[in-house]
């Protein structure tokens, strides 16, 4: 017989669903419950969470709220920017790369506790749950996982608030009717998904944008910027240093105005089914552009290629939950080497959801004007040696010319 659990680490936001699940869990368990909940920059207060959990019976020194934008943007986003990750080539993750780091904090907080058991909130249809487990099991193989959506039978969200009332938790007052749509939200983005953007063929209504302007709202002139890159990472914009956190806040401030990084995305879930999402990102969009365009004047052409075949590897690992498997961590470290000399300013124009890349320049640039001069290059380039060497690629499609034509 397995042992009694008797104390969880729950990642907690302080809505419906996991208010639900912290009184579910000390019911069902009959284990004390501490709270963790993450500061990725979702822009929402999070005391309020704080007071829901003490109010739940939760003990002060079991309630964790801690910042972490400026790690998460750090060690997680900047690390996948540096492969210009595009899950299904279009979708720049933002979900998937912040389970992890929730994921290790958990851990580290049941470690500090003497926790048995760690919980999440996520449903059993989505890559969420998979996201979450699969960082457990890597950083502590033996820990107790709790999914409720997985046990319990409530099913739906009438279920969830008439357990919410009959358990003295509270449910605000526009929680009450059925959600139009769920989202999450952090420093890199906001998703959006189910109910009213379930059928792929409905466009999405105005108000579920909350990071972007509309287009027709946003400024008629464009708005010119730069952005200095240093060993792969932004550290830069409008030659202001700043931290990697409060440079993708500036970016973001950039993209709402000029309403850029809209996605409406048809994706293939790791669990087996298609989902309808719509998701905002409109720092990440900049800096993904700027970020390669950087890399054109500085990666060897050999170098370039080679990460472009890499990438969709690294965005379905990052996508599949596999952050701390060894082949996301090779292929890091693959990714890092290419870095060293991407370093200079990317200038660009913002205009109506666009992202024009308008100039780039480098120290280590491998763009020689020189070389690629139409004009008389003095000798930099012998284009009499251009003969030899297309016969050279050609010899073996003469080869297979001169066969099929027998």
């Amino acid at each position: 017989m397995a042992d009694p659990i008797k104390r969880i680490v729950l990642a907690f936001s302080g809505g419906l669903d996991t208010s639900v699940i912290l009184k579910w869990l000390q019911q069902r368990y009959q284990a004390e419950v501490v709270t963790f909940t993450a500061d990725l920059g979702q822009g929402e207060e999070l005391g309020p969470a704080r007071h829901k959990a003490e109010l739940m019976g939760v003990k002060p020194e079991h309630i964790f709220i801690d910042d972490l934008r400026e790690e998460f943007i750090a060690d997680y986003v900047f690390p996948m920017m540096r492969a210009n990750a595009l899950y299904e080539g279009l979708y720049l993750l933002g979900t998937s790369i912040a389970r992890p780091l929730i994921a290790k904090r958990q851990i580290e907080i049941a470690r500090q506790v003497g926790a048995d058991a760690v919980s999440h909130g996520a449903t059993g249809k989505g890559n969420d749950q998979v996201r979450f487990e699969l960082g457990y099991y890597a950083l502590n193989p033996d820990i107790k996982v709790i999914a409720p959506w997985r046990e319990w039978d409530l099913t739906s969200r009438t279920a969830l608030i008439d357990f919410a009332e009959k358990n003295q938790i509270p449910v605000p007052k526009d929680k009450r009717g059925e959600s139009p749509f769920s989202t999450d939200a952090n420093l890199l983005h906001t998703s959006s998904e189910g109910k009213v953007l379930e059928d792929p063929w409905v466009e999405v209504p105005d108000y579920v944008y909350s990071r972007t302007d509309d287009l027709v709202a946003a400024p008629d002139t464009p708005e010119e910027i730069t952005i200095d890159f240093k060993g792969g990472d932004g550290v830069a914009v409008n030659g202001e240093a700043l931290s990697p956190a409060a440079l993708l806040t500036k970016l973001n401030e950039l993209g709402k105005r000029h309403g850029i990084g809209r996605l409406d995305l048809v994706e293939n879930r790791f669990v087996g089914m298609k989902s309808r999402g719509m998701y905002e990102t409109p720092g990440g969009t900049i800096y993904h552009a700027a970020h390669r365009a950087i890399e054109q004047l500085t990666l060897d052409r050999g170098a370039a290629h080679l990460k472009d075949e890499l990438m969709p590897r690294y965005a379905e690992l990052i996508y599949n939950g596999f952050w701390f498997a060894p082949e996301r961590e090779m292929l890091q470290a693959a990714i890092d080497q290419s870095q060293a000399k991407v370093e200079g300013t990317v200038r660009m124009k913002l205009y109506k959801g666009g992202v024009h890349i308008t100039g780039r320049k480098s120290p280590n640039s491998l763009y020689s004007e020189k070389v690629v001069t139409f004009e008389d290059d003095a000798g930099a380039y012998d284009q009499r040696d251009a003969e030899g060497f297309i016969k050279l690629n050609a010899l073996r499609l003469r080869l297979l010319g001169r066969r099929d034509r027998i």
